[in-house]
């Protein structure tokens, strides 16, 4: 009854806070200490407490009351840290004023007028009536004696963490260091004369010390971060152009070397990510007892990959550069640092036990627990990879990055129907990306893959390069629409990967082959100014792998002397301007009368790079293909961030696919390389090749001429192909008619003794395309990290309903 009572007066207090017309004095502790009773048991019931609309009232109506409501909650727990914050009824008040402020910062942040509140300095004394002008005056500048709510608030988070008996557990008394006077049993004073350094919570990376902590604990952490997380979410409410230009202020000042705690939060945060083992040792044990940690390691997981989004360092004039070997951000330069082989070890085992955690298969049904976070995970990885090439080597050194593979090539196989998923794809997608501009990911592919994960896939037998290869086949055959603007990245990866693959099953070389196919047809070729280079990726493909692999490789051999009209149609593609025209007409034509049959590869005309942006496509842009539905957007429009594991009736959608295709080009020379074969594969794509060579119409839709055709067509890398053509057909053929064969096995075995010395033209170089960080991706990257972050947060629902502007919530 009592708790009941309590929960009444808490609700009558925040309707008086909107409802009085006069401000309520901030001395008035009777009223303003009913918004820190103990009946509030969750940050659930502050927000069932606690409508949005009353908040959005209370800043408009009552604004010195909004004011004093945030400056009392902020002072209540920078006055905590002046103590040792060790008695029950002051850890109730701690967090119930991150209960409170984590209800009402978005509706801070959404406000424009708001925007400079928590940067103005605070009042000399608790804010009155008298003093609203004063204490949400933007401009106001601040001494170091009296610096802004934001500092002072994130200050006392980073204390509050590393507190005895609330966040850690205390230290044995032989650990306790000596007090002021040398006497060892001094205990602190307050938190504020703590070393966090000794409180880490958790053993690993740069701490071995073994660490101890309960479930409560566990809480506490998680209910802090994830106020931390609120205040770090005023990105969510910039456009994308401020969110490009503009540095967020409350990261800023938490990775500076202003916070003291910015090592041992980083390792804690890092540690407790790595040492999280979900399965446990008994089946079914996620069902019997609760888990504590799992909330708080998925709360360091975003406040992470939030804090390594952004590098602050500033050129000259002041502006934000990105500059990987400058880190303003500490918690990037600590991530650079990293360097012992003992913690990449620690860090790579966590990975691949959270990764992998999904897809393990048990003989009975839901007795593991499933982690639903691997989107973060995967953002993380990334960004450890992207400031630390150390660990990124490392990783490729063994075979366990192929660990890290199988997950990811799960996720995008199961997502690449899913429109709300295309956003993991992205990720995943980029991280092979990073990962091929690297001959030892390459090497490591050649591994046998042995099928341990369900996954609806041809069934083969062969190595983990051929399972990549399926995988992809798969998305660009059988993934959604808007997956086409990835196709280039997608055969970039397999062209980096191409001169190290010792063997292919019959199962991929086919799979390759068909590319081909679909996309050497004139009608596609013809129907935009930039598709021909998928045709340029595959030959280059099949060029690395007769030119440095050709002993191991009799499957792809074999299926290219199978398929070999399909070189001779691309050698003696038309050119003229009648024969480009048939060709569209045809194509259209037939696809009206077979529009309603099923098909099995899904292309339009446009697949191009050139025409992603983050606002919607042009009008300019050629039309989608009578193959694709009309009630579809086309590929340039939106993207969407995964919410299949969100109960939340809506979905984010990000801005467009960013270009993918900055990379620099590397060479293996050779001294006598065929510099005419590198020179014809478009690797250099500001946007479309020959463009001067094509014209449009007055209408705006993309015509094809006849120049441009013959610009790209001579420069197509087919002499390679065409010799082994030249060389083998004949003597498959006479073996054939002579021997009878009929048996593919007995050809395969013919082509696996064969040799090409000295018949082939002289080895190209092996061109390797490595990504390169630009503001497109940057940008991309942080819109799609901050809808994850919108979407996994449903409980409580910290962002729903607030006004974001980096990304748009579609209703569903």
């Amino acid at each position: 009854m009592g708790n009941s009572d309590s929960k009444l007066n808490f609700r009558k207090a925040v309707v008086q806070l909107s409802s009085k017309t006069q401000p309520i004095d901030a001395k008035e502790d009777s009223f303003w200490d009913q918004f820190w009773c103990e009946s509030i048991n969750s940050v659930q019931d502050v927000f069932a407490l606690i409508p949005a609309a009353e908040i959005r009232a209370l800043r408009e109506e009552s604004p010195s009351n909004l004011a004093t409501l945030i400056y009392k909650a902020v002072e209540k727990l920078v006055s905590s840290t002046d103590t040792l914050c060790n008695s029950t009824n002051q850890q109730i008040l701690v967090l119930n004023s991150c209960r409170l402020l984590t209800r009402i910062l978005p509706y801070i942040f959404e406000d424009p007028e708001w925007k400079g509140f928590f940067w103005s300095s605070l009042p000399s004394s608790s804010p009155s009536s008298n003093s609203l002008d004063s204490s949400i005056d933007h401009d106001q500048p601040h001494v170091a004696d009296n610096p802004p709510l934001a500092q002072s608030l994130i200050l006392a988070i980073c204390d509050l963490l590393f507190c005895p008996d609330f966040s850690v557990a205390n230290l044995p008394q032989t650990k306790c260091k000596a007090g002021p006077f040398g006497n060892p049993d001094s205990p602190p004073e307050d938190l504020q004369s703590i070393d966090s350094c000794e409180y880490i919570w958790e053993s690993g990376v740069g701490f071995t010390s073994a660490s101890s902590s309960s479930g409560s604990h566990d809480k506490n952490r998680t209910e802090l971060l994830r106020l931390l997380l609120t205040c770090f979410s005023t990105t969510m409410y910039m456009t994308p152009n401020e969110a490009r230009a503009q540095p967020n202020r409350w990261i800023q000042f938490f990775t500076s070397s202003s916070n003291r705690h910015t090592l041992p939060l980083f390792t804690s945060l890092l540690n407790t990510v790595f040492a999280y083992d979900p399965a446990g040792y008994l089946p079914f044990n996620h069902l019997i007892f609760s888990d504590s940690k799992e909330n708080l390691v998925e709360m360091c997981l975003q406040i992470l990959i939030v804090t390594l989004d952004h590098d602050f360092s500033t050129d000259a004039s002041g502006r934000v550069v990105n500059d990987p070997t400058i880190h303003e951000n500490l918690f990037i330069n600590y991530l650079s640092r990293i360097h012992r082989e003992k913690d990449f070890s620690f860090i790579l085992k966590g990975f691949t036990r959270l990764l992998n955690n999904p897809l393990q298969q048990t003989y009975i049904p839901n007795s593991t627990k499933k982690i639903q976070f691997h989107q973060e995970l995967l953002v993380l990885f990334w960004k450890i990879c992207d400031y630390n090439k150390k660990f990124m080597f490392f990783v490729l050194k063994s075979s366990h990055v192929l660990d890290v593979l199988v997950p990811i090539l799960y996720h995008l196989n199961d997502s690449r129907s899913d429109q709300s998923r295309i956003g993991l794809i992205h990720i995943g997608v980029f991280i092979l990306l990073l990962l091929s501009g690297e001959r030892n990911f390459g090497v490591r592919l050649n591994k046998p893959y042995s099928a341990s994960i369900p996954m609806d896939l041809p069934i083969f037998t062969g190595t983990h390069a051929d399972l990549l290869i399926i995988v992809f086949h798969k998305l660009i055959t059988a993934g959604h629409q808007r997956l086409q603007p990835l196709f280039d990245c997608l055969l970039t990866i397999i062209v980096n990967v191409s001169p190290y693959l010792k063997t292919l099953s019959m199962v991929s070389a086919n799979k390759l082959l068909h590319l081909l196919e679909a996309f050497s047809t004139p009608w596609f070729l013809y129907s935009n100014s930039i598709n021909h280079h998928l045709v340029f990726f595959l030959l280059e493909v099949f060029n690395n792998i007769i030119q440095y692999q050709f002993d191991g490789n009799s499957n792809l051999v074999y299926t290219i002397i199978r398929k070999r009209n399909i070189f001779h149609n691309l050698a003696n593609l038309a050119t003229d301007h009648v024969a480009i025209q048939k060709s569209l007409s045809k194509h259209s034509i037939s696809s009206k009368d077979s529009a309603k049959k099923p098909r099995k590869l899904r292309l339009t005309p446009s697949v191009s790079n050139s025409s992603i942006t983050s606002a919607p496509q042009s009008p300019t842009s050629p039309p989608a293909s009578p193959l694709d539905s009309p009630t579809e957007k086309s590929p340039g429009s939106s993207r969407t961030v995964d919410n299949s594991n969100s109960e939340a009736p809506f979905k984010v959608s990000l801005a467009a696919t960013p270009r993918i295709h900055s990379m620099t080009e590397t060479t293996h020379p050779n001294t006598n390389s065929d510099q005419e074969s590198a020179q014809g594969s478009p690797i250099k794509r500001s946007g479309s090749l020959s463009r001067q060579s094509s014209i449009s119409s007055t209408n705006g839709t993309w015509q094809p001429t006849s120049d441009w055709v013959n610009s790209w067509k001579q420069k197509l890398p087919l002499q390679t192909i065409m010799r082994m053509l030249q060389v083998l057909v004949p003597q498959v053929e006479k073996m054939c008619i002579e021997k009878g064969i009929t048996d593919e096995n007995e050809i395969l075995k013919f082509l696996q003794h064969g040799t090409l010395v000295g018949l082939l033209p002289v080895p190209h170089p092996i061109l390797i395309r490595k990504y390169q960080t630009n503001s497109g991706t940057t940008l991309w990257f942080r819109t799609y990290m901050m809808g994850v972050i919108y979407l996994r947060n449903m409980d409580p629902p910290i962002w729903y309903d607030t006004n974001v502007k980096l990304f748009e919530i579609q209703r569903l």
